[in-house]
């Protein structure tokens, strides 16, 4: 079985891509704060690139930004290609298949929401 979920920051705002076919998508990197310390006593986080397609990337565009903590629930995939140098590149990502926005930090938002 192959399932990843996330919970974390989004870094920048999504933006949207249209594919050649028509498809829409959005790759988003979310930053993620690791539960322990590390030797110096520092939280470290990583950065997960997350692939996101058609109405969840086109919702996620209008609704997310800079800031906002998402969960994403999806699968990780791995793929290769070949550089300018000729050297095969590997990139693992998480290709979304459900996103829940969890909270806002535009606090412009979250007043509209509340009137």
């Amino acid at each position: 079985m192959n399932q990843v979920i996330l919970v974390g920051r989004i870094c920048t705002d999504p933006e949207i891509v249209t594919t050649e076919e028509g498809r829409q998508r959005s790759v988003i990197t979310v930053a993620i704060n690791r539960p322990f310390k590390n030797m110096e006593g520092i939280y470290e986080t990583d950065f997960i690139r997350c692939v996101l397609w058609n109405n969840i990337a086109l919702n996620t565009f209008e609704y997310c930004h800079t800031g906002d903590i998402i969960g994403i629930k999806g699968r990780l995939q791995t793929r290769n290609y070949e550089n300018e140098e000729k050297i095969k590149k590997y990139i693992s990502e998480v290709i979304a298949e459900k996103v829940t926005f969890l909270s806002s930090s535009n606090k412009n938002l979250e007043k509209e929401r509340s009137e």
